[in-house]
């Protein structure tokens, strides 16, 4: 009887922990997003000239994809819609229409009853503040994240990337910090589409800089270190040379749109681990949802479990 019940006992704890599902160290999750490099001008370089930091000393502290992509459409608003949905939309790229799906801020806030403030949407843009809500009619301004979008946080215009970090460093540095955030910093794709090659690259090697100081404030906030999990991505690339403009532009499935970038850096991820497996940016909200522990049953990503170990 005794061996009875020990067996009886063994099964129903392996039945508890298998739905509980594994568990991770990370308890928050922060998404930032360089807006439209070429893979060639950072990764795809081999001299790591433009970018220093991400493409050599950051890369091997976490997980790097060697095949990231945007397998839909290759826009901003679309990418970023992408990226906090899980599914891919031919959403209007000006700023002026709602995500269909709820986004993982969403998900998140009416899973935990957390503040609106647990959830924050920084962007240079304006127009992404469109990614805190939703047309869904079960959803439509219900469990709205948070946002500073735009140069005076409004949801209109474009700013600079300096004003958007100002806000992200007092959001980083807080004992409150949000559990989800997601940063955008436009510098690099504004000065492609004004074909001015040089600032172009030099946006470049400034994001390069955020994307450090950004880690460094997680490990430097007690709160944040050892419970952070920090995944540095783009939505778009742009055309290769001898595509249409070039470098000016973008919005295909051409090579240069698709092949983005995707570094994770976190307690829950093993150093020096390059990835061969493709990874797509649909992916990102299911890998978040799975990390903290809330359904997002819209999502049409997967979680990428091969950079984590629970």
């Amino acid at each position: 009887m005794k061996l009875f019940f020990s067996f009886l006992f063994i099964c129903c704890t392996n039945i508890f922990f298998a739905q509980q599902g594994p568990t991770f160290q990370t308890k928050y999750v922060v998404i930032l997003v360089i807006d439209g490099p070429r893979f060639s001008e950072t990764y795809g370089d081999s001299t790591c000239r433009l970018s220093p930091i991400l493409c050599d000393s950051l890369r091997y502290q976490g997980a790097f994809y060697e095949n990231f992509r945007n397998n839909g459409p290759t826009y901003t608003v679309p990418g970023h819609t992408a990226i906090v949905t899980g599914v891919y939309q031919r959403i209007s790229n000006t700023g002026t229409a709602l995500p269909r799906n709820p986004s993982l801020f969403q998900y998140y806030l009416k899973a935990t009853g957390a503040a609106k403030t647990d959830a924050f949407i920084v962007s240079s843009k304006g127009k992404l503040d469109v990614l805190a809500n939703t047309e869904n009619k079960k959803w439509h301004d219900q469990f709205l994240a948070s946002t500073y979008c735009g140069p005076n946080g409004n949801g209109i215009g474009y700013g600079r990337d300096d004003k958007t970090f100002a806000k992200v460093t007092e959001l980083v540095t807080s004992p409150n910090a949000p559990h989800v955030m997601l940063i955008n910093l436009l510098a690099v794709d504004v000065n492609g589409h004004a074909n001015n090659w040089e600032k172009y690259q030099e946006s470049i090697t400034a994001c390069d800089a955020y994307a450090s100081n950004l880690w460094g404030m997680i490990q430097s906030n007690p709160v944040l270190k050892n419970q952070t999990t920090l995944f540095i991505t783009n939505d778009h690339g742009r055309h290769l040379d001898g595509v249409k403009s070039g470098f000016v532009n973008h919005g295909d499935h051409c090579e240069g749109c698709e092949h983005i970038s995707l570094l994770i850096l976190g307690p829950d991820t093993p150093k020096g681990l390059s990835v061969q497996k493709e990874g797509e940016l649909i992916d990102l909200s299911k890998t978040i949802s799975t990390l903290l522990h809330f359904e997002m049953p819209t999502s049409k990503g997967r979680f990428l479990q091969e950079s984590f170990k629970p």
